[in-house]
């Protein structure tokens, strides 16, 4: 009897998509916008699935995007292909900004943007309590669990710090060392196979 070496079929677990999980890409998924990438879901039902890339950071500040908007050195980054001329935050400020949705322990999505913006100039909203997002990333219904069976994401879970600060591929890696080794090797190959 062979052992499966197939490093890059994913073996599927109780790891279901669902809200405050993340779908990790396999190593060598192509398309711009997911390539190594670790995606927040923030929405999952029968209707299809949303969430935000949280590791395809920009080097711009929110008020450089965002006209009159109070100036915040928070992270921003690129959520997915989705409506970029939209933005998006997550936050760890929950009830204090109305509206707001729980999506996994102390992490909230959306809420008030009046609340957000008043909250940054009075200064009781800091950098590191909130994060936004240009677009996002979305599936229609059944399209995400026909890319899992196609080996194209792992679904795990992830911390809340990881979530509020991992903005590059170091979060895509560290995720990985903490899966099972058949995982972990995937940090060991290049993004481009013919470069091996």
């Amino acid at each position: 009897m062979t052992e499966n070496l197939d490093f890059f079929k994913i073996q599927h677990n109780d790891n279901l998509p669902e809200k405050g999980r993340i779908l990790v890409a396999e190593p060598f998924l192509r398309d711009t916008y997911f390539k190594r990438s670790v995606v927040l879901l923030t929405e999952h039902n029968h209707d299809g699935t949303l969430g935000f890339v949280l590791n395809n950071p920009i080097d711009f500040e929110i008020d450089e995007i965002l006209k009159d908007f109070p100036s915040i050195n928070s992270l921003v980054s690129i959520g997915g292909p989705v409506r970029t001329d939209t933005i998006h935050y997550i936050h760890t400020l929950g009830h204090m900004i109305p509206d707001s949705e729980e999506i996994m322990e102390q992490v909230y999505w959306g809420g008030n943007l009046e609340v957000i913006k008043s909250g940054i100039r009075e200064g009781w909203i800091k950098e590191y309590q909130i994060r936004f997002f240009v677009g996002y990333s979305s599936w229609q219904a059944g399209q995400l669990a026909r890319e899992i069976e196609e080996n194209s994401w792992l679904v795990t879970n992830i911390d809340r710090l990881d979530v509020m600060h991992g903005s590059d591929i170091r979060l895509w890696e560290n995720i990985l060392k903490n899966e099972e080794e058949r995982y972990q090797m995937w940090t060991r190959y290049p993004e481009d196979p013919a470069w091996n």
